[in-house]
């Protein structure tokens, strides 16, 4: 039977009604638990900021920052670090120290590092070679003076492997293993170290992260 004007109609128009009201209510719940998420990924966000972290690359040689650092660098200044890279020799296994120097400066630039924030040391007894293990402690002394002079608070290097098993890399991570030890001892240095043996966020091949408040 067909429905009259005071028939079925009214119904119909009810139940219409109530769908479009229950649609509603979903779509308002849906909308505010996306807000609620967008606001959650922002604080994310917010929180993933380093936004006043002087961040120090200590390496072995020119070439490193950009063969094994270059996504851990430019990550860092996307944070908002402030980057900064010491390489601890000129590259000079192949008598081009100068020219490797210069290439160095010229990666750090495309890296976000400017030439300012570069340091290169270049002392007899830290010289290019796969053969050679560096003295730590004199390894030690110059990362401390040059955390300590320019307020460093986040230091970034090699594992334990060398990520390659370079002696020159290796040496580098003991003397920042060391760097840390000593200053868990009493008045032993004005830096406070915490090491990750995996940062995900920042992690390119296998690096060492140095939390130090100066």
């Amino acid at each position: 039977m067909a429905a009259g004007p005071w028939g079925w109609g009214p119904v119909a128009l009810a139940l219409l009604l109530a769908l479009l009201l229950g649609g509603a209510r979903r779509l308002r719940r849906r909308y505010a638990a996306g807000g609620a998420r967008a606001s959650l990924r922002g604080r994310a966000a917010a929180a993933a900021r380093m936004d006043g972290v002087r961040a120090l690359l200590v390496t072995a040689h020119p070439d490193d920052e950009a063969m094994f650092f270059a996504p851990t660098v430019l990550g860092l200044g996307r944070a908002g670090a402030r980057p900064a890279v010491l390489c601890c020799s000129a590259g000079n296994y192949y008598n081009q120290g100068e020219i490797r120097k210069k290439e160095l400066e010229q990666s750090c630039f495309l890296l976000g590092v400017p030439a300012s924030n570069v340091t290169v040391i270049d002392h007899r007894d830290l010289p290019d070679n796969p053969a050679v293990e560096w003295d730590t402690r004199l390894l030690a002394a110059f990362v401390l003076k040059h955390i300590e002079a320019n307020n460093i608070n986040l230091v970034v290097t090699f594992d334990a492997g060398g990520v390659s098993g370079h002696a020159n890399h290796i040496s580098l991570y003991t003397a920042l293993r060391q760097c840390r030890d000593q200053s868990r001892e009493p008045q032993s240095s004005s830096v406070n170290w915490k090491i990750s043996e995996s940062t995900p966020f920042f992690l390119s091949g296998r690096t060492i992260f140095c939390r130090c408040n100066t």
